[in-house]
């Protein structure tokens, strides 16, 4: 799916208009895989429910505290020709879905530029890595 589509269909999940975090209505269960190494390397699988903090990921409860205060525009991706700095930050990569405050996500996320470092260090607390 070419990038475009997806940041329509975000848009339509996630107006800009909304107001107030993600956590403002609606349940949270997220399903998480980590490929600490890249995909080359084994993948990690944690699940996260909230309010109630439960699941495999480390921190529950902490993590879902969080996802509260966090705007759906943290899983977006970056917008079609944004300039991002050049630098490499690791070979992580990690997807999640499932529904965020009641509305479907599915996102990917990486390390290899300014704009992927960003989105990633955002919601790092999802990526256990295991460093």
């Amino acid at each position: 799916m070419s990038r475009l589509p997806l940041l329509l269909l975000l848009l339509l999940l996630f107006p800009a208009g909304c107001g107030g975090s993600s956590g403002s209505g609606g349940t949270t269960g997220l399903q998480i895989t980590v490929w600490p190494q890249g995909k080359a390397g084994a993948s990690v699988s944690y699940t996260l429910s909230c309010p109630q903090g439960t699941g495999t990921l480390p921190g529950a409860r902490a993590a879902c505290s969080k996802l509260r205060r966090i705007e759906a525009s943290a899983f977006a991706p970056v917008p079609r020709g944004t300039a991002c700095t050049e630098i490499y930050g690791g070979p992580q990569i990690a997807r999640v879905s499932g529904r965020l405050a009641g509305k479907s996500i599915s996102a990917d996320f990486s390390r290899t530029d300014g704009c992927q470092i960003a989105r990633w260090s955002r919601l790092a607390f999802l990526f256990p890595t295991g460093d």
